[in-house]
């Protein structure tokens, strides 16, 4: 089975901390490539807007997994557990890709449902 490819607390972290595959690719790169991202530089290497990508960067230091000082992102984890586990969630992306993105997307898609059954009347009986 798919889901038995990816470890629970990386299946955890990724169903409460990310929010898209933009998100975790722009953790990933940032992790990955320590020094300063600025908005700019995060957009111009993912392919997103430059307002898409504050967005999402804002979403990450909100998580605890970024700061940003004076503009400028740079990747680091609140504690060293939320560290570790982003290592984790970095080997399984780069072994079972389809697996995270599918974890991702099934995320994203029950929030969407979640969201739009709010809006459904149902009538009294």
């Amino acid at each position: 089975m798919v889901s038995d490819l990816i470890p629970d607390d990386v299946r955890r972290f990724v169903l409460t901390s990310i929010a898209s595959v933009p998100h975790l690719e722009a953790l990933l790169l940032l992790r990955a490539t320590p020094g300063d991202w600025p908005v700019a530089k995060v957009a111009e290497r993912l392919y997103i807007s430059e307002k898409a990508a504050d967005r999402l960067l804002l979403d990450l230091c909100g998580s605890g997994l970024l700061v940003c000082q004076n503009g400028i992102y740079h990747y680091q984890p609140e504690t060293s557990t939320m560290r570790e586990t982003v290592s984790e969630v970095a080997r399984t992306y780069a072994q079972n890709l389809v697996a995270m993105t599918n974890l991702i997307h099934s995320s994203v898609e029950r929030k969407a449902h979640q969201f739009a059954d709010a809006f459904n009347f149902r009538k009294k009986p």
